[in-house]
């Protein structure tokens, strides 16, 4: 696969308009079939979607051609092997379809690559659009039951790193709350015991400027936006995070990260201890103090 044209995206826009405007002697009809046929790619990621938003500092790449995910993964593997796969997830990309998107999603992506060698896939646990990093999935329905069943046994450690508006001045605790949900999708906190579902989220404060801190994180429970909530709760919403009180979006996603999870594996019964390295975009809003 050769990249014929590599763009740089000066202002935040979409994806078609952008390829328009760098392509003025292309068709409307043109560009969406380079799109369609997964002739473009978003640092590096393959993306079909033309409402896609891009932001400065990313490139847009046009292919030559297009060669099959069985030769070339569009979203990088950490770990393969007979029973998992285990993903990197991108920021901006969906866990799962949705009504309004299929094709440019974690889950849609891996299972073409399994197709492509005659298997299956099966989603295990999530990550949030904007949140990156490990991400496991089953290659058969008998690993899945396994893991989905006994997670909270077999995960020995789900690590995050969080950047956070403020400073957090209490280095390490634990947050212990109990979750509930409006008829809208809103997870909140309730302080009384056993009303609604237990979250817990540890952390440890890594740095610390004016306006932020960088966290490492470990979860016990695994609720739908804990650690957005949880972080809400404590007066340190996730950067970005305008849904759970986030008043600043300095990287244009959620300051979110799966760095790591340790599991006991469904079949080996080996511990294993799958990583993601820290966006370094992270770190543009610290500075020494």
């Amino acid at each position: 696969m050769k990249e014929n044209t590599r763009l740089s995206v000066k202002s935040e826009t979409t994806l078609l308009p952008f390829l328009l405007v760098n392509f003025n002697n292309k068709s409307r009809n043109y560009v969406k079939g380079v799109l369609k046929r997964g002739q473009v790619t978003v640092d590096g990621v393959v993306c079909k979607n033309f409402a896609q938003t891009i932001y400065p500092g990313q490139h847009v790449g046009v292919l030559a051609n297009i060669i099959p995910l069985a030769e070339k993964m569009s979203i990088p593997i950490i770990y393969e092997d007979e029973d998992i796969i285990v993903i990197d997830k991108p920021a901006g990309m969906l866990a799962v379809s949705t009504d309004k998107e299929y094709e440019n999603t974690a889950y849609h992506m891996v299972s073409d690559y399994i197709k492509s060698k005659f298997g299956e896939v099966f989603i295990v646990h999530r990550l949030d659009r904007e949140t990156s990093g490990v991400m496991l999935l089953a290659k058969n329905q008998q690993v899945k039951r396994v893991l989905q069943d006994n997670w909270n046994d077999m995960t020995i450690l789900r690590g995050y790193i969080a950047v956070v508006e403020g400073e957090v001045m209490i280095p390490e605790r634990q947050i212990k709350s109990w979750f509930k949900q409006t008829k809208t999708l809103f997870v909140y906190s309730s302080e009384k015991e056993k009303d609604g579902k237990l979250a817990i989220t540890n952390y440890q404060t890594q740095k610390v400027s004016d306006n932020y801190s960088l966290l490492n994180i470990s979860l016990e429970t695994g609720r739908k936006n804990q650690i957005r909530v949880h972080m809400n709760d404590i007066g340190h919403p996730v950067a970005g995070d305008k849904k759970y009180g986030a008043s600043t979006d300095p990287f244009h996603r959620l300051g979110l990260h799966a760095a790591e999870l340790v599991i006991i594996h469904p079949t080996s019964k080996v511990q294993m201890n799958f990583k993601s390295a820290m966006p370094n975009i992270f770190m543009k809003v610290f500075t020494l103090k």
